[in-house]
Parts: structure tokens; sequence; C-alpha cells
């Protein structure tokens, strides 16, 4: 599909209900149990048509690959019941980007997975089968190295009496888990919530501002994201990046406007939640301080970064829950996006197919049922963002072992 430039424009706003790409939010759905990707038989695979004409796919593979090549050879990943070493996920990757570099037509690409790939599918959602699929952006704020009465909103650095404690030396119960807080005298206390450090005059002594922007709820939506680009007043921006958090567990706004009737659960949107701040100004501490998560930043001259530490590539990269699905690894989705007319409304759903690659994570996207896409940045990409919430089919792929080049690399 070709619209505008080549520009197919998508959307997300999912996550402002059940959560964001990086933070917790409520209503997860609990994983299943039994295998979380079941090993499909060749005639059951599906159509590996790519909407995308296989478009800056080879350089989302390149970014797997270079994750790969920094862990140990014989790492295992797993596929559901079965395993396989970082080595062949490195084939696996490379075959893939060797062919689709010369830009098959569709009936090429199946005939070539069918003959060379295990293609693993997600079990989805404990009721449904499907895979919830959402979506996240990179957004563009406007700001300023120093503060005036137009830039007046701090976006933070991590505070330096912020501590994170690994549990999992106290005890083999709390394996994986930690604990983020301060020093009160001798005692490790929470972090404060939101409504204290915005409460907070002196917090720019804890926290270094690493820029002062001009709008209080896109600076909000910045923590949601979790990146994104500030523009400087000398045409210059910075790119920031999650640094960590204070803690505090993630409570969604969409959700709370849904819950006090101020906004119908079927027109939620992030374009609708700005609408509403802007004509409920009032109302916007008592919105804001409902979620007591409040998010730090650092710098980056590349990104946005992923947790695979790789530049994210718009559209084929996604955010999945590395406890379910092999990071680094190659996938497909099968789900509906929006098409965005030029004046900037969707003006309907279609089914759509791609490639895609594990190589982010989030608080909330856990479990096979879900699947985070991202989107790049820009106006499309914003608009389109703001209402994806669209239920698919999500699919793992990884070289049959009878058609490695090396002998004795899978597991």
């Amino acid at each position: 599909m070709i619209l505008r430039h080549r520009s197919v424009l998508f959307g997300f706003i999912f996550l402002l209900v059940l959560g964001c790409s990086r933070l917790q939010g409520p209503d997860v759905q609990p994983v299943p149990p039994g295998p979380n990707l079941i090993r499909l038989e060749p005639p059951d695979y599906p159509d590996f048509s790519d909407g995308f004409f296989h478009d800056n796919l080879s350089y989302g593979i390149g970014k797997s690959l270079e994750y790969l090549s920094k862990v140990p050879a014989e790492r295992p990943f797993s596929f559901g019941d079965d395993s396989y070493t970082a080595l062949h996920l490195i084939h696996s990757l490379e075959q893939l980007r060797g062919f689709v570099g010369n830009r098959p037509d569709s009936e090429a690409v199946n005939q070539f997975i069918k003959e060379r790939f295990r293609v693993y599918k997600s079990v989805g959602g404990p009721k449904s089968g499907k895979v919830m699929f959402t979506g996240y952006y990179e957004p563009h704020l406007t700001g300023s190295l120093t503060p005036d009465m137009r830039y007046r909103y701090p976006v933070y650095a991590m505070p330096s009496d912020l501590m994170v404690i690994d549990l999992s030396s106290f005890s083999k119960e709390y394996k994986g888990k930690r604990v983020v807080g301060r020093l009160s005298g001798n005692t490790v206390v929470a972090y404060p919530d939101r409504k204290t450090i915005e409460a907070d005059k002196n917090f720019n002594q804890k926290a270094v501002p690493i820029a002062w922007v001009d709008d209080r709820a896109d600076l909000f939506f910045l923590q949601i994201q979790g990146s994104g680009r500030i523009y400087l007043t000398d045409g210059s921006f910075l790119r920031v990046h999650y640094h960590g958090s204070n803690g505090r567990p993630y409570r969604s706004i969409g959700r709370l406007l849904i819950d006090q009737g101020k906004i119908p659960r079927e027109k939620m949107s992030m374009q609708r939640l700005k609408e509403y701040l802007k004509d409920h100004p009032e109302e916007m501490d008592a919105i804001f301080n409902h979620n007591p998560s409040y998010v730090f930043f650092k710098t980056e001259s590349s990104g946005p970064i992923g947790a695979i530490g790789v530049d994210l590539t718009p559209g084929r990269s996604v955010a999945v829950d590395k406890k379910v699905f092999p990071m680094a690894a190659p996938a497909f989705f099968q789900t509906q996006i929006p098409v965005v007319d030029g004046d900037g409304r969707i003006a309907y759903w279609m089914d759509f197919s791609a490639f895609a690659l594990n190589q982010d994570t989030g608080g909330a996207i856990l479990g096979p049922g879900r699947v985070d896409i991202f989107w790049g940045n820009g106006p499309y990409a914003e608009i389109a963002a703001g209402h994806m919430q669209h239920k698919g089919n999500y699919y793992l792929l990884v070289l049959d072992p009878g058609n490695l080049d090396t002998p004795n690399e899978n597991q």
C-alpha cells in the first residue's frame, strides 16, 4: 500500500488505557500455562506478504545482528519448547536479510520461508487466542536550555539521591526483583511520587534539568512514550531517552477519565485526551497526579534506543515480553492499521502484515497476547498512533537446523 510518498500511517493509544510501552499498566493479561509459542507445520504457515515492500527491513535486521554479535554464541534463545543458540539466530537473520535484500515478490518469500524456516505462532491472549497490537512513537517537543516564562517545565535527569536496590542478593526468592527509593537517615524509603516531585521547588538540586519545555501535557506524554526529541530555540534538537523512574506504579489517566464518564471509552485517543486537558486546565493537576509514576531522562546521540541497546526501526521494531518472545528474533505480524487522509483523519482500517524484529520491551507489554509496534516520529505518526488497538496474529521465524551452513549449531 503506497500513501503519500510511500508513507503508510499507523497508530497506538491503547497504551494510555491499558498502560504504556515502558511503564506498568493495569489489566495486563496473565501468561497462560503451557508453551506460549506453538511450532507450525509448513501447510499452516501464514501468507508472508510484507506491506512495507521490504523497505528498511534489512536495516532493522542489521540492528538485531549488532546486538547478537555482542552476546555469547552459545547463549540459548527459547521458542516455546524449543531452544536455539545466538549463533543460530545470527544465521537465521543473515539468510533472511540476504534474501529480502533483492525485494522478492510474495510468492518467492513464501516459498523461501517454507523451505528454509521454522515458524512459531503466539498463543495470544487466554480468552481470544489473539494478540493485541498497540504502538508507540517518538514525540517532538519545543524547549530551551534555559528556563523563562514560556519554557518552564523541566525535563529531569536521574536524581542524585535515587537508589535502585537489587533484592536478589538478599534471598533467592527475590531473584529479578528490585526496589527504587532514597535514604532517609539510615532507612531506605520509597521515592516521592509525581505530586511530591512537582511540588518540590528545590527538586532541581537533586535532579539536573536537561531542558525546559513549553507544554506540560507534552512533557507528561513524553514520559509515557519514554523517548523523544526536544527542538531548541537555536534550531538544534536533543534526543532524550528513558533513564529510570521513581519506582511508583503507572496508573492510566485515560482509564481515569473513562471511569469518571468524561470521555467515552469508544472515543478515547491521545488526541481526545489532549483536547480534554486543554479545555479543562483546572483539572490538570488532579489528572496528572493520578499517575504517581515519574520518568527521568538522559540524552542520546541517536535513537530511540530499544531494550537490546540498538536504534529502533520504524514499523519494524516491536516491544514484547522478553520472557515469552526471544529478543532480536525475526517476527511477522498480521493486524489492522488505520489509513490516514490528507487532513489527518482516519479514513478506514485495512488488513496489514509485515516482518518485524523483537528489539524492545515494556512494563505493560506482558504475556503472549501483547505486542507494541514502534512507528517512528512526525505528525502523521502521532495522529495515527493515537488510535491503534487491534487484534491479530504474531509469528516468530528461525532457520530450520537442517538448513544451517555449519553443523551442530542447533539445540
